[in-house]
């Protein structure tokens, strides 16, 4: 069996540093690691219109500035497909039939879209798209056969509902349907990056994210408006780093090297680390040794992504030669999903008979 990925974004706005340690840092790494057989990386536009039907113009303007980060991280279109998800007509059809083996009663257990739903403020008002996305998340991992799919923790559930539904269709219609397996970042501190603020979860629409194409400037500004540690007064008081942003952001992105380029005081960051707690270490430092730290890891992606803009016209024909690639594998997996169904009946005469 080939060893396929598939994941992908909402195309709401620019993608940030929650998205790079979260899924995107991973991507590159399993494109690179040459142990995967295809890889597919889907700009998630009919998903994103769920809950923007209101604003297609906000969900339009950014495919492209998806497809530049993208670019900009490093996914290289010799190796990756990359495509834009309503450009496949396959996916909608192969959400209808989806639909059919999954209950409301599951979708409303679905704690992701629980928390979203809570989170964007719909209460009874949940557009039935946005309401079983899940179901047509299943139907973008399974239309490409993918067997690993890269995303932050938070989409779990998804991956879960999408081997229930894998699971109930090979049941009913015989094997035809591979289940995926999440892949997670190895460091546990990227799982779920926090937001600036403190918040549980770096976010768009709330405003607490740092972009992948922010300019030195906004980083630095960000950085040094983060929340800390609200007990740490005073510069000599005992300091705690468990759920202090700032050194959550540094548990993902430092490295030793780091310290001798830009606080030869220490050596590694446990050894921060361990000053801070006892007290004597100010947040102000440390806040200026991570801006340090983000300025060296965000400026090859900015520049990157710089580059990519000025060459526009190409990266629209990278997407349109990924949608035409995308297509041409979600047509072959919705053949065999008609002929599992047998509901293929221009192939085979007998079954109109």
């Amino acid at each position: 069996m080939k060893k396929i990925i598939l994941t992908g974004d909402r195309p709401t706005g620019r993608l940030h540093v929650g998205h790079y340690v979260g899924s995107l840092r991973e991507r590159v790494e399993l494109q690179n690691s040459g142990k995967f057989d295809e890889i597919y990386i889907m700009i998630a536009d009919a998903q994103a219109l769920t809950d923007n039907a209101d604003n297609p113009e906000k969900v339009r303007k950014n495919v492209f500035q998806v497809a530049l980060d993208y670019l900009a991280v490093g996914i290289d279109p010799e190796k990756s497909c990359i495509f834009i998800q309503s450009m496949i007509p396959q996916l909608p059809e192969l959400t209808t039939y989806y639909m059919n083996l999954v209950t409301v009663s599951r979708l409303q257990r679905n704690p992701t879209v629980k928390a979203e739903i809570q989170q964007k403020h719909f209460e009874a008002s949940v557009p039935a798209g946005f309401f079983c996305y899940p179901v047509s998340q299943a139907a973008d991992i399974t239309a490409f056969m993918g067997t690993a799919v890269p995303v932050g923790e938070d989409q779990e559930p998804m991956l879960e509902q999408t081997r229930e539904i894998v699971r109930k269709f090979n049941d009913i219609y015989g094997e035809t349907l591979v289940e995926p397996e999440i892949v997670l970042a190895s460091n546990k501190a990227c799982l779920r990056l926090p937001g600036t603020d403190g918040k549980a979860k770096m976010s768009k629409s709330i405003g607490n994210c740092i972009y992948l194409a922010d300019s030195p400037e906004d980083i630095e500004k960000k950085i040094m408006s983060m929340y800390t540690d609200p007990t740490h007064l005073r510069r000599d008081d005992p300091g705690h780093v468990e759920g202090n942003p700032v050194f959550t952001y540094l548990d993902a992105f430092c490295k030793d090297e780091y310290f001798a380029a830009f606080c030869p005081e220490y050596s590694c960051l446990d050894e921060m680390k361990e000053h801070y707690t006892r007290g004597g270490l100010g947040d102000v430092k440390v806040k200026r040794f991570l801006n340090n730290v983000m300025q060296e890891e965000l400026r090859p992606i900015r520049e990157r992504r710089q580059k990519w803009e000025a060459r526009g016209d190409d990266v629209y024909d990278i997407l349109q030669a990924g949608c035409k690639q995308a297509e041409k594998k979600a047509a072959e997996t919705m053949a065999n999903v008609r002929r599992a169904m047998r509901i293929n009946y221009f192939e085979d005469k007998n079954l109109l008979k």
